[in-house]
């Protein structure tokens, strides 16, 4: 089947099929390979991307889903020049990334959250900052590292 859609900008068409995985889509006939897979089952995050600005987790989304959507990957959260944002410098300054695994989850799911979290300062940031966070695991940071980068990118040093 063809599939239109359009991801990090552009516009694209495949032939696959419609219950094929976001993630293998991405991964292969897109060869966007910064979207991690990590649990495969949608309890992990690290294959999060954004889904018209939602946050989802492509291991569980037939890319039939997405036809004429628009889908966000790890690969179009920084500036069309490679310039990093304030939450993935926030993210290297603050040691939040080790393995690697989670961190293009953690990333997209921050960069969604960003907008719902401006403004709140101090301990409802940090809640709030958890909360959005989530549905993100991570096995080797502890997640103070990761909080602390994204309430330090949204102007709340901890």
């Amino acid at each position: 089947m063809r599939i239109e859609l359009r991801v990090n900008g552009t516009e694209r068409q495949i032939e696959v099929s419609p219950l094929a995985r976001l993630l293998d889509v991405i991964r292969g006939e897109l060869d966007l390979t910064g979207t991690k897979e990590g649990c495969g089952e949608g309890e992990c995050g690290a294959c999060s991307v954004l889904l018209e600005g939602e946050v989802v987790n492509a291991c569980l989304v037939p890319v039939g889903q997405v036809h004429g959507r628009e889908v966000i990957t790890i690969e179009g959260i920084a500036g069309a020049d490679g310039t990093l944002t304030r939450l993935q410098t926030a993210l290297l300054e603050h040691g939040a990334a080790q393995c690697g695994i989670c961190t293009p989850g953690m990333v997209v799911a921050g960069h969604a959250a960003s907008s719902d979290l401006r403004g709140l300062q101090g301990a409802d940031l940090q809640k709030g900052v958890r909360e959005k966070l989530a549905g993100n695991l991570c096995r080797c940071t502890g997640y103070q590292a990761l909080v602390a980068a994204v309430a330090a990118s949204l102007g709340d040093e901890p």
